[in-house]
C-alpha cells in the first residue's frame, strides 16, 4: 500500500546544478507544472544564482517529466533575468514540444510608459510630424497591400463563381442600403434645408435670391449629396465592418476559418466590400433627391419661389454631367471606406480596448481619405472641364 500510494504523490520539480569546464549545466527533472509552482519558483531562483564565475550556463530539459504553461514561462524568466546579467544561457536536450511551448510563452520585459515631457521644442515637433507622416506612409502601404488581396480574391471569385457567398451579400445591401435609407434621406432633406435658407438670407442682399436654385442645384448633385453619404456610411456601415470582424478576430473565428482550409478575404471581405460599392451610388442618388426636396421646400417657404419654378430653373441650371460627376465618385469612396473598415477589424487583438480603438481609427480614417479623394475629384474634373 505504502509503495501504490508513493507512486501516486507527484514528483516535485528540482533542478541540480553541476560544474564543467567552461560553465554550469542545471539538469532539470520532475513535474515543471501549475501543481509545483512553488518547488519551480524555488529551482529556478537556484538556476538565477549560480555562481558567477560560471561563465556559460546551459538548462538541460531531458530529465524533465512534463512541462506546461507555467513551468516555461518561469523558465523562459530565469533565461531572460540570466541573459540580461550579461551571462550566456541555452537550453539543451529539449523535446518538440518543450521548444514549441518555450517559443509561444517567450519572455517580454513589460511595456512602460513613456515619461512625460513638460514642454514641446521646435525639435519635438518637428520630430512630431516626422513620426505622424512616417506611419501615413506606412498606413498607406498596408492599405495597398490589403487592396491587393481583395482584388486577388475577386478574382478568384470570378474564376469560380459558385463560391460567391450570395446570401452573405444579400444580406449586406440590406443592412447598408435597405436600412440605411432612412437616416441617410433625412440628413440629406435637412442639410438641403438649411443651405437653401442660408443662400436665400445672404442672396436676397442682392435681390438674386432666385439663384439660390443654381448653387443647390450643382452644390448637392457634384459635391453635397455623395459626401453626405459616403461619410454616413462610413460612420454606420464602416464601424459595423470594423467590429464585426474585430469581434470574429477575438473569438478566433478568423483563425478558425484558415484552419478549415477557407479564405477570410474571400468569405469576409469581398461581399462586404462589393454590397458596399453597389449600395453607395444609390444611397447618393436618393440622397441628391432628398436634398433637392428639401432646397424645394425651403425656396417656397422663404424665397416665394413656386415648386413649377423651381423646377424650371433647376433644368436650365443644372445638366446630367453634374449628376455623373456625383455618381463617378460613390463606387472609389465606398471602396476606401471598406478596405480602411475591413483592415482595422483584421488589425483588433484579444481585449474590449483594442475594438473600441480599430473602430474609433476606422470611421476617422474613412471620413478623411473620403475628404481627401473629393478634392482629388474635384481638381480632376475642373482639369478636365467636366
Amino acid at each position: 500500500m505504502s509503495t501504490e500510494a508513493s507512486a501516486r504523490v507527484p514528483e516535485s520539480a528540482s533542478a541540480t546544478l553541476v560544474r564543467f569546464s567552461d560553465g554550469v549545466q542545471a539538469r532539470l527533472s520532475g513535474r515543471w507544472t501549475a501543481d509545483q509552482a512553488p518547488a519551480v519558483e524555488a529551482a529556478a531562483a537556484g538556476i538565477a544564482a549560480s555562481p558567477a564565475g560560471a561563465g556559460r550556463i546551459q538548462i538541460d530539459l531531458s530529465g524533465l517529466s512534463r512541462l506546461d504553461t507555467l513551468g516555461a514561462w518561469v523558465l523562459e524568466r530565469t533565461r531572460s533575468e540570466i541573459a540580461a546579467a550579461g551571462r550566456a544561457v541555452e537550453y539543451a536536450g529539449a523535446r518538440p514540444e518543450h521548444r514549441i511551448l518555450l517559443r509561444e510563452v517567450a519572455y517580454r520585459e513589460p511595456e512602460t510608459a513613456p515619461a512625460r515631457r513638460r514642454g514641446l521644442g521646435p525639435v519635438d515637433l518637428l520630430a512630431g510630424l516626422g513620426a505622424g507622416m512616417r506611419q501615413l506612409g506606412a498606413e498607406g502601404l498596408s492599405w495597398l497591400g490589403f487592396l491587393g488581396e481583395v482584388v486577388a480574391a475577386c478574382l478568384r471569385v470570378l474564376a469560380r463563381p459558385r463560391s460567391f457567398r450570395r446570401a452573405a451579400f444579400v444580406n449586406q445591401m440590406e443592412q447598408i442600403a435597405l436600412r440605411g435609407t432612412p437616416i441617410i434621406m433625412l440628413i440629406a432633406f435637412l442639410v438641403g434645408c438649411i443651405v437653401t435658407q442660408q443662400g436665400i438670407i445672404q442672396l436676397q442682399r442682392f435681390g438674386a435670391q432666385s439663384f439660390v436654385v443654381n448653387m443647390i442645384g450643382i452644390l448637392t448633385l457634384r459635391e453635397l449629396g455623395v459626401l453626405l453619404t459616403a461619410i454616413m456610411v462610413a460612420g454606420r456601415s464602416g464601424s459595423a465592418f470594423t467590429a464585426e470582424i474585430g469581434s470574429m478576430r477575438m473569438r478566433e473565428e478568423v483563425d478558425a476559418l484558415r484552419v478549415m482550409g477557407l479564405d477570410p478575404i474571400e468569405i469576409l471581405i469581398v461581399p462586404r466590400i462589393l454590397a458596399l460599392m453597389m449600395a453607395l451610388p444609390m444611397l447618393g442618388f436618393l440622397a441628391d433627391l432628398a436634398a433637392l426636396a428639401g432646397g424645394a421646400l425651403t425656396s417656397l417657404a422663404y424665397g416665394n419661389l413656386s415648386l413649377d419654378a423651381f423646377l424650371a430653373r433647376l433644368q436650365n441650371a443644372v445638366s446630367y454631367r453634374h449628376a455623373l460627376v456625383g455618381l463617378i465618385k460613390a463606387p472609389f469612396m465606398a471602396l476606401i471606406i471598406g478596405i480602411i473598415a475591413t483592415s482595422e477589424g483584421f488589425r483588433v487583438e484579444g481585449s474590449a480596448e483594442s475594438l473600441g480603438r480599430h473602430v474609433t481609427a476606422s470611421v476617422v480614417k474613412s471620413i478623411f481619405m473620403v475628404i481627401v479623394l473629393d478634392g482629388v475629384f474635384a481638381i480632376f474634373f475642373a482639369a478636365i472641364d467636366l
